[in-house]
């Protein structure tokens, strides 16, 4: 499960102080002292009990006079630091089951009983309420390829809660939980690690019955360019999905291309090219692909 973090520290601070503590030296997760300077930092934060509210009332005062998109706020994300760095600062909030917004929404939108890992590291407080509660189990990202239906080996480790001040560091591709709605309203902050392999590294979502894969979460934005250059068929857009699904040095992304390209082709051409994808050395494709020529072989 996540590691807690015991840091026994009173003081507070204010988000600007905190901004610049995180801004002067960075957040680097896998550095020990860097972690752990970010961690105070956030303790400090989260010992100010009035930040939060303050500005949460200065955005409801000045919204129907100002609202020029700048600021990211939603009904469960606030962020509280710009992107563009190595790390940003946000806070969440978590509706329990009886708050109108879940009963009207479902949990969907707030990742509710979506068991899930992350693709990059990050620090989170209880600062308000009871805290939301999660099933954890870890993995070893390293032994799985990231098919669908691929046997994902969760082990796991306990049902808890994000109590106040409870402060966790979840480690990039090793924890996984599935969160469940707080008793009552609560709110987290969170100081995110962001860094640009981000995008080529995948995050999974599982299913917790068959202890397996069931999906990638938020595929990259060159993922989606290429399917829907490949779904309108013009020749260089085909020609790189070929170049992409022998030589790119992502997995996924040569899967992407494999299925770019089988997207505009009849069925007994797209068996051909899902045969010799299961050739192409990349385990991944090789596992997708024989799904795909299962399917085919069933439909027909």
């Amino acid at each position: 499960m996540p590691r807690v973090i015991e840091l026994e520290d009173a003081s507070p601070c204010n988000l600007g102080e905190c901004l610049a503590a995180l801004d002067a030296s960075g957040f680097d997760p896998l550095d020990e002292g860097s972690l752990l300077h970010a961690a105070g930092w956030l303790r400090r934060l989260g010992n100010d009990r009035e930040f939060l509210a303050d500005i949460l009332v200065a955005e409801l005062k000045q919204r129907h006079r100002q609202d020029d998109g700048r600021n990211t706020y939603g009904p469960q994300v606030v962020m509280l630091s710009p992107l563009g760095r190595d790390y940003f600062l946000r806070a969440n909030i978590w509706p329990s089951s009886d708050e109108s917004l879940f009963r009207t929404s479902g949990g969907g939108p707030f990742v509710y009983e979506l068991p899930h890992d992350h693709n990059f590291d990050f620090l989170t407080l209880g600062y308000f309420g009871p805290g939301y509660w999660s099933d954890y189990y870890e993995y070893d990202y390293e032994a799985v390829s990231g098919a669908v239906g691929e046997p994902a080996g969760l082990r796991f480790v306990e049902r808890a809660r994000l109590e106040p001040g409870k402060l966790l560091h979840y480690r990039a591709h090793r924890d996984v939980h599935s969160q469940l709605p707080p008793d009552a309203l609560s709110v987290s902050l969170n100081v995110m690690h962001s860094g640009g392999a981000q995008g080529w590294l995948d995050q999974y979502k599982f299913d917790i019955a068959k202890n397996t894969i069931a999906g990638v979460l938020g595929p990259g934005a060159s993922e989606v360019f290429m399917r829907i250059a490949g779904g309108l068929g013009g020749e260089e857009a085909l020609d790189l999905a070929e170049t992409f699904a022998r030589f790119h040095p992502s997995e996924r992304m040569r899967l992407t291309a494999f299925e770019a390209r089988a997207g505009v082709v009849e069925a007994p051409a797209r068996d051909e090219m899902w045969r010799r994808a299961e050739g192409c050395g990349s385990r991944l494709v090789a596992l997708e692909a024989k799904q795909r020529r299962t399917a085919l072989a069933t439909a027909s």
